[in-house]
């Protein structure tokens, strides 16, 4: 069979052929390339006295077609998926797993790595080689190359079975997404819905075949708005309830028996390689060390932020029963009332503010900030291949004009997209033979779709989300490594949200706002008022959402850092664990935990923390920016230089040190948030 995936990629800068891929290319394609793969790694072994070249090195180089197509692969099931894709999934899940086992397993090999890593002091080696023979040293001892057969039969067993149920807790979610939709036909139930989010309703009811109703669906900007804004306080109780209780009803899609394998597997894999908890086998390549680490960093935060957060609530709470006679403030009032106090406090809503933030504009916003910062430029690129006619790539070039990376952006909600927003990458920078070879990007985002009358205007909140994807996606393309096992995003996980929430500080600066915040139908630039009023209310709520981050990862924690085998029933540990953050009553029945993809499907595993880990980073280093100013190409340079370009190439804490003169200071982020 003719496969599109195997020859070489011609199109404009050896981008992915999406035009040509067909679902039954995929397992040929993986298949073929295991086989190309395991000739590499034969070669690696056959070769003379191990040096740093013919086996470090070379492991570095090696499969990378395979981690190209396997890349495509998972990418497009998360972004543009369907029942084929899905079922091809646990197909190749497996086929990777053993192929990554086989490798990470093999005696000789782990040999060859292990008499070239007893001689690092003689080799002259520069720090991001050091790097690597560390980092390669360290993922064959992490993954079993020292166990005896018995237990690497274990092991293979354990992370089959692993990859197989990680797929399986995504399906469960989406579909469950997917299958839910309530349809209104009275339009005095949508009262207080903003004009754009009932068309929006209106568009997706006639979508699904009911014209001149509104629909609701479990998708966050069909979701978002309808707890925001509808004053139909039953109906918010519905949304809010069906959302809630995702893949935990009893039935085909629930997660809990597979949130139980999952933790079980993860124990048994730690404790078969020696350590304590999947936690502490986690947290050994991380900034924070140890689980005891992050839980006094949380806790710690947690002291300084609940007094605040009980505070807001309480305020919401007495807003809600002066406004509408609420005596106990639910689940699903906080959002609404919050809203309306946040108007009648600072004069400012999203619907104030969304005429303002028309899509394309910001995406032209956010492209003119990174010119501006680090001298690139973005022009799209026809000719680049997509997945979806959604999606829009673009050529991206340094400030000398030379070709730097290739960006995908991809915005609106569609049944084979799953939730949420994401930055990922198609292929890896890396330096091979004098060429270095540019990265290829993409963020995918679920915003608000356009109507037949407006574009897709956003809400301040996801102008901030997609300037957070974005910063990761520079941290991809401004990537300047040798190696790509250490390119880019290829950081510790604690360090990894740095550039994306950094980037985030700069919707907030009057600077920035000017280059995109016009309003869509008079083109009147976003009055100062305005600026000064979405900087005064940065800190509305703030101790709320600090708690509930810091909720998040402390459930996380105490699923990974002890024995699972105790947790008999998911919904009563989930209770206990967040009895001390919970700030509103406990709703029946409802669970988090079942649809928490990111440590259940995702990575973050035992690394929830790591967003407020990574807030310390960026409130210390934005400082620097306010200090010297936000444009200042000096510090601009010095932040591109030691943090985005340097990805993995040496140890976070040294990166972090070089551009910012010093350690960290945590009272940064309590300053910006209000709480101290």
């Amino acid at each position: 069979m003719n496969n599109p995936l195997l020859d070489k990629f011609e199109a404009p800068f050896e981008t992915a052929p999406f035009n040509q891929i067909k679902t039954e290319h995929f397992l040929p394609a993986i298949q073929k390339s295991i086989e190309l793969a395991k000739d590499e790694i034969k070669a690696i072994k056959a070769a003379p006295l191990p040096t740093f070249e013919n086996t470090i090195e070379a492991l570095d180089r090696a499969g990378e077609k395979l981690g190209v197509i396997a890349g495509i692969f998972f990418n497009l099931n998360s972004a543009e998926t369907n029942e084929e894709i899905q079922k091809l999934a646990r197909e190749i899940s497996p086929l990777l797993t053993e192929h990554s086992n086989d490798i990470l397993l093999d005696k000789a090999l782990f040999e060859r790595v292990e008499q070239v890593h007893s001689q690092k002091e003689q080799l002259d080696l520069s720090p991001e080689q050091e790097t690597l023979l560390s980092k390669t040293y360290k993922s064959f001892v992490r993954n079993g190359a020292n166990l005896n057969e018995e237990d690497s039969q274990k092991l293979r067993k354990i992370d089959q079975e692993l990859a197989q149920l990680s797929l399986k807790f995504g399906e469960h979610v989406l579909a469950e997404t997917n299958r839910y939709v309530r349809f209104v036909e009275n339009e005095s139930e949508v009262a207080g819905l903003p004009e754009s989010i009932k068309e929006a309703a209106a568009q997706t009811a006639e979508e699904k075949g009911k014209a001149g109703q509104w629909a609701f669906t479990l998708d966050y900007p069909s979701y978002v708005p309808a707890l925001t804004y509808l004053k139909n306080r039953e109906l918010r109780k519905e949304l809010f309830i069906a959302y809630n209780t995702k893949s935990s009803k009893g039935d085909e899609l629930d997660n809990k028996s597979v949130i139980k394998d999952i933790l079980q597997l993860r124990y048994e894999r730690a404790k078969l390689l020696g350590y304590q908890s999947h936690a502490h086998f986690v947290l050994e390549e991380r900034m924070a060390k140890t689980p005891k680490e992050v839980l006094e960093f949380l806790e710690n935060l947690l002291e300084k932020a609940k007094p605040r957060a009980e505070e807001d609530v309480s305020e919401v709470a007495a807003f809600a029963k002066k406004l509408d006679g609420i005596e106990r403030l639910e689940r699903w009032d906080f959002a609404y009332y919050s809203e309306m106090l946040k108007k009648e406090k600072y004069e400012l809503d999203d619907e104030l503010l969304r005429p303002y933030f028309q899509l394309e504009k910001v995406v032209d916003g956010v492209f003119q900030t990174a010119g501006k910062l680090y001298g690139i430029q973005f022009t799209p690129n026809k000719d680049i291949p997509v997945y979806h006619s959604d999606v829009t790539a673009y050529e991206v070039k340094d400030r000398d004009g030379k070709h730097l990376a290739v960006f995908y952006a991809d915005f609106f909600p569609r049944a084979g997209k799953r939730n949420g927003a994401w930055m990922t990458s198609y292929k890896g920078q890396y330096q091979l033979g004098g060429k270095d070879h540019r990265p290829h990007v993409s963020i995918v985002c679920n915003f608000t779709k356009p109507t037949k009358t407006k574009p897709s205007l956003l809400t301040f909140n996801e102008v901030t989300t997609l300037f957070h994807e974005f910063g990761h996606a520079l941290h991809g393309m401004l990537a300047k490594s040798n190696y790509s096992s250490l390119s880019g995003t290829s950081v510790y996980w604690d360090f990894v949200e740095l550039p994306s929430q950094i980037f985030e500080n700069w919707c907030y600066e009057k600077e920035c706002l000017d280059l995109f915040a016009v309003h869509f139908e008079t083109g009147e630039k976003i009055p100062q008022e305005l600026i000064d009023r979405i900087k005064k209310a940065a800190n509305f709520q703030q101790g709320y959402q600090t708690v509930r981050q810091i909720s998040f990862g402390l459930l996380d924690m105490a699923y990974h850092h002890q024995d699972p085998s105790k947790i008999e029933d998911i919904a009563s540990f989930e209770k206990d664990v967040m009895e001390k953050t919970d700030l509103l009553p406990k709703v029946p029945n409802t669970l988090m935990s079942t649809a928490f993809s990111h440590i259940f499907q995702g990575g973050y595993s035992a690394g929830y923390y790591s967003y407020k880990w990574a807030e310390v980073l960026d409130a210390d280093a934005f400082e620097l920016f306010l200090e010297k100013g936000v444009f200042d190409p000096e510090t601009a340079e010095s932040f591109a230089k030691n943090i985005l370009s340097a990805g993995g190439t040496e140890h976070p804490s040294k990166l972090y040190q070089r551009f910012r003169g010093r350690e960290p200071k945590p009272d940064a982020l309590l300053k910006r948030a209000g709480l101290i």
